[in-house]
């Protein structure tokens, strides 16, 4: 009895077959049948959201949860590495105290209030088209002008090109905007 007991310490398997601990002797019953956490799971190619390199990120679903985001070893950005914002997505995306509902602040309150999606944006929209009707110049010096400058538009590192041409053209003939970036610095 406690002769096969000792067998099945995984120190002893080790020193026994000499090898490093490395392989099957250092496994227990339930190390040997632990599986990785993203097996049967569908992935996807996706690209880190978080600034301007661009890294590959490996999305591992499985039943419409998400199970995985990984660093994507056939980037060429990144090669598989991710630096703790992108390693850190998985949690950003899951963890029980991310905000899940818009809060907002009304000028001069000192509480936070729960706006539903709809309103919130409702609200941006007219901010942003009142900005643009009081600052809107049609003409100055009798050259035609047709812009605004008080509001201005950055866009998100890792838009890409027809993204950000659709940006353009709907902010700068739509709205007259001029101040506007996409943060393609690399």
């Amino acid at each position: 009895m406690l002769r096969k007991l000792l067998s099945q310490w995984p120190l002893l398997r080790q020193i026994r077959s000499g090898a490093d601990g490395t392989g099957v002797e250092a496994m227990s019953v339930r190390t040997r049948d632990l599986a990785p956490k993203n097996v049967d799971a569908e992935v996807t190619r996706s690209i880190c959201p978080y600034c301007a390199v661009g890294c590959g990120q490996l999305i591992f679903h499985k039943h419409n949860k998400l199970v995985s985001i990984e660093g994507d070893p056939g980037s060429p950005i990144s090669r598989g590495r991710l630096c703790p914002k992108g390693a850190d997505t998985f949690e950003l995306h899951t963890h029980p105290a991310r905000l899940t509902r818009v809060k907002y602040r009304a000028p001069h309150s000192l509480k936070w209030e729960y706006l539903d999606p709809e309103t919130a944006m409702d609200m941006v929209a007219d901010r942003l088209w009142d900005a643009r009707e009081r600052s809107f110049e049609e003409s100055r010096d009798g050259q035609t002008l047709m812009r605004t400058t008080t509001v201005a538009h950055l866009g998100g590192a890792t838009l890409d090109d027809e993204e950000n041409y659709l940006i353009k053209k709907l902010f700068t003939a739509g709205l007259g905007m001029v101040c506007i970036s996409n943060q393609a610095r690399i």
